[in-house]
């Protein structure tokens, strides 16, 4: 007798051994818990409809899964020859240093041979990243640039019904649709697996089919991932649907939670045993298992021995999983973090001659414009927009984006001039949502791009934080290098605009981004600074895959002068000229002083002046500040830039103060868990004797008007504090 909807008897047997593989595995889970050698009990019960899911997809359409997706994993890698599926898992479970993708860091659904990107979101903190590589993909197509992936490749993202709520989950939703809805090419598959509660949780029911069954410009699919042959056949459409439209669509698998949330979770304390019962009368392996049988494939004497085998294949690769070497040091679990092999094929990140052509272009194009004819010295603004013009003509593959940056050319005109330059391809204008911005982000640098995306103000980064401490920054650890993200994100920030705008427009909190492991962040505060900053990201994260946060003071972008007006000290010779080296510029070690002439060195700092009584270590805003103090109070000290805030560069810092004797800190961020609390504990720890003072703005918020004064650093304080630690 044929089976429904087509699916014959050599798919649905492959499909019912990795649904009894997935179970399985989650009974395993259990029981090495309650022995003490699993440590990760989440499972796939009720959920292994998902492996028609996975029948549908090609094993090179990348995938993003959530943590009920064990029989998508076990289905995509019979796909693949070679694949130890089963294997891959307990490892994960029982956090063995030999599980292919987190090495023992994490239980994760990852494989690179299986275009599978390990996520450990729990709330829907993936779909931006998802959205971000079907858009990479198109766009990459768009520019003749190659991906991993092939240009029809589909991208399927999975999430549970709980998750569906939130904003990482309805934002990205909404920026596919927002794609869809200008005919921008976006091919991804939303696949909300709705078992009807989130831990305790329960969701109102058909409240997804409610929330995304209308949605213009989202193709929605619905059905019973119970039940196999339906849940086949709506994959089967979805999946055909979104890559011949190249379109986004939403599918909807019905399904049963069983067994818990996890291993710790007590069903019965919020869930009436009616319910726990009818839950497992849908139980997907049975529905399965009474389909085999109705129609002659398998007899129930089969399906009962196909299931005692797979217990015992589990049992006895469980119990080897459990025999194999953990992580057992700080530097092994820090190997991703510390040690990052080069990527393929990094694209070079030396300036290029002034006349060069972006290479994005056709011989047949014209040429760019550039963004500005003049040779006229630079303020740093115009160094970050000629930097910027630099990465764009020598790697094709470098985007810009955000609110504002492309048309406008920024709020401050940082990006002026780069969209008619290189096209509306590479610089385009973004929705007002960071965390799209920032999973845009992840999503094209996993397809090849060196993204730079622009956070209008780093009060805005609190909206999307996450999307850099629990994506971003997680991925080269969690896929041990596998999978990284390069990316510098460019981010306004800091005070002193005069009282203008209040919080929102001055923030100067950092501590979000400052213990984040592995993230590097840039401060620029010189001009001549700008350019060699800015591609040291760049290599960075084109040579090891490094996400680094590039922080502009908003208040310098325009500043000429450092210590009278008309001065002209706070500016760049222009990279088309050749002028003698800045008197205003101190020295960096192995650096040029001339702007464009290097890139900087990798978390080090340049001290301004030579003096031997005071060492004035600073960055950004306070960098001028204590230039101004220490010439106008002709004070004998030298003036510390750290100029990386991440890594601190300890080396410089502990060498500059030993100089000396005598340390003050400048620190324009709050006094509480700000940049004066990592320098002073970077010299306690490596045993500075000599004396040590921080100035500091103040634990507030930024008022509006002149008030923003009273609770910022100010050259006052610098100078008072100054004078008394030389008293």
């Amino acid at each position: 007798m044929d089976l429904p909807l087509g699916l014959t008897a050599e798919r649905a047997l492959a499909l019912f051994d990795a649904q009894l593989g997935s179970r399985h595995l989650d009974l395993a889970a259990r029981a090495l818990g309650t022995r003490g050698e699993g440590f990760y009990s989440i499972g796939s019960s009720g959920h292994e409809g998902n492996a028609a899911l996975a029948a549908a997809l090609r094993v090179t359409d990348p995938a993003l899964l959530h943590y009920r997706s064990g029989a998508f994993y076990l289905a995509r890698a019979a796909q693949h020859r070679g694949s130890t599926p089963l294997r891959d898992v307990l490892r994960g479970i029982t956090a063995s240093a030999a599980e292919p993708i987190s090495g023992g860091r994490h239980k994760v659904f990852g494989h690179r041979a299986l275009s599978i990107i390990p996520q450990t979101s729990t709330i829907a903190s993936h779909l931006p990243r998802a959205v971000g590589v079907a858009f990479g993909i198109e766009r990459a197509k768009k520019l003749g640039l190659p991906t991993e992936w092939p240009p029809d490749a589909v991208v399927v993202c999975t999430f549970g019904d709980a998750s569906a709520n939130h904003s990482t989950a309805t934002g990205a939703i909404n920026t596919a649709t927002h794609c869809a809805y200008q005919n921008l090419p976006l091919p991804i598959l939303f696949v909300c697996e709705d078992n009807g509660i989130g831990i305790s949780v329960r969701t109102p029911k058909d409240w997804i089919r409610a929330a995304y069954g209308n949605r213009p410009d989202l193709r929605y699919f619905d059905a019973d991932g119970t039940t196999l042959p339906e849940a086949a056949q709506a994959a089967e459409e979805a999946v055909t649907w979104v890559r011949t439209r190249r379109a986004p669509a939403f599918l909807r698998l019905r399904t049963v939670r069983l067994m818990g949330h996890a291993g710790s979770d007590v069903e019965s304390a919020y869930r009436t045993q009616s319910e726990i019962t009818a839950d497992h009368a849908r139980d997907p392996l049975l529905r399965t298992a009474l389909l085999l049988a109705e129609h002659g494939i398998l007899t129930p004497a089969q399906i009962h021995t196909r299931y005692e085998s797979k217990r015992t294949e589990v049992a006895t690769l469980a119990a080897e999983a459990t025999t194999e070497p953990k992580l057992t040091s700080a530097a092994e679990v820090l190997t991703p973090l510390t040690t990052a092999p080069p990527l393929p094929a990094p694209a070079p990140c030396t300036p290029p001659p002034a006349t060069s052509t972006p290479s994005a272009l056709r011989p047949t194009d014209p040429l760019p414009q550039p963004t500005r004819v003049t040779t006229e010295p630079l303020t740093l603004a115009q160094s970050i927009n000629q930097a910027l013009a630099d990465l764009l003509t020598q790697d094709p593959a470098t985007l810009i984006f955000g609110e504002d940056v492309a048309t406008k050319g920024g709020v401050y005109g940082v990006t002026r001039g780069l969209r008619k330059a290189f096209g509306a391809a590479r610089v385009f204008d973004t929705l007002l949502d960071e965390q799209t911005i920032l999973g845009t982000a992840l999503g094209t640098a996993l397809t090849g791009f060196l993204p730079i995306p622009e956070i209008q103000y780093l009060a805005y980064l609190h909206n999307a934080a996450d999307q850099l401490r629990g994506e971003a920054a997680t991925l080269r650890f969690f896929a041990n290098n596998q999978y990284r993200n390069p990316m510098i994100v460019r981010i306004a920030g800091l005070a002193y605009q005069k009282g203008f705008g209040g919080h929102f427009h001055n923030d100067n909190s950092l501590t979000a981004l400052r213990d984040i492991p592995g993230l590097a962040i840039a401060v620029p505060s010189h001009p001549a600074d700008a350019a060699p900053l800015l591609r040291a990201c760049a290599t960075t994260a084109r040579h090891h895959g490094t996400v680094s946060i590039y922080l502009e003071p908003i208040a310098l972008y325009h500043t000429r002068d450092l210590h009278t007006p008309g001065d002209n000290a706070w500016l760049a010779p222009h990279p088309g000229t050749t002028p003698a080296e800045s008197p205003h510029l101190g020295t960096a070690p192995a650096e040029s002083r001339r702007l464009g002439a290097a890139v900087a060195e990798f978390g080090r700092a340049r001290t301004h002046g030579d003096g031997t009584d005071l060492t004035i270590i600073t960055f950004g805003n306070g960098v001028p500040m204590s230039l101004r103090v220490a010439h106008r109070l002709g004070l004998p000290c030298r003036v510390v830039d750290l100029r990386w805030l991440a890594p601190l560069p300890v080396a410089d810092i502990l060498r500059e103060a030993s100089a000396t004797g005598r340390v003050l800190i400048a620190d324009e961020t709050r006094r509480t868990g700000g940049v004066s609390e990592a320098v002073i504990t970077a010299l306690t720890d490596h045993g500075f004797q000599g004396r040590i003072r921080r100035v500091t703005s103040a634990d507030s918020f930024i008022p509006l008007g002149p008030a923003a004064s009273q609770v910022l650093l100010s050259e006052a304080d610098i100078a008072k504090a100054a004078l008394e630690l030389l008293a």
